[in-house]
């Protein structure tokens, strides 16, 4: 069965905390045992955006596992950078709020990149489908955050 990008990544996280994933071909062939069609290639961009990491299991043997807390999910700057360039459409600011538009259906991913990205000027962010707004940090105004974003997503 086709899965939401949403629902299989919840999927995978299970299957991670349950089972001791040592390849991105394990997992692929765990989910098609749970009637989940996915890809090598889509199971490692779920890897990488879940913020799965590989760490010793008792035996020292490398397996995947996704941190706990969502705080300590980062994303890599590169990734942010691709996810940007991808998805924001266009970018505005008011006081200390950034408003961001993305394709219908989008906003939770650039939302969700932003959020577990530590950028100093970034508060934190709410998405809706479209469209994301993010809250400056303290100090830092809408137009300059604005800016730094518009670097970042190559616009």
């Amino acid at each position: 069965m086709k899965l939401s990008k949403a629902a299989r990544q919840h999927r995978i996280a299970q299957i991670l905390e349950h089972e001791a994933v040592t390849s991105q071909a394990q997992l692929v062939e765990l989910l098609s045992g749970s009637g989940v069609e996915a890809t090598q290639a889509t199971v490692s961009r779920d890897l990488e955006e879940l913020g799965a990491l590989k760490v010793r299991a008792a035996g020292g043997e490398p397996v995947y596992a996704v941190p706990e807390l969502p705080r300590d999910r980062s994303v890599p700057s590169d990734h942010l950078r691709r996810v940007l360039g991808e998805w924001v459409v266009d970018v505005a600011s008011s006081g200390n709020l950034v408003v961001i538009h993305t394709p219908p259906g989008s906003a939770h991913v650039v939302g969700s990149a932003l959020d577990r990205t530590p950028l100093p000027y970034v508060l934190g962010t709410v998405a809706g489908d479209d469209t994301l707004v993010v809250i400056a940090a303290e100090g830092v105004d809408g137009k300059e955050a604005a800016r730094l974003l518009c670097e970042l997503s190559g616009l």
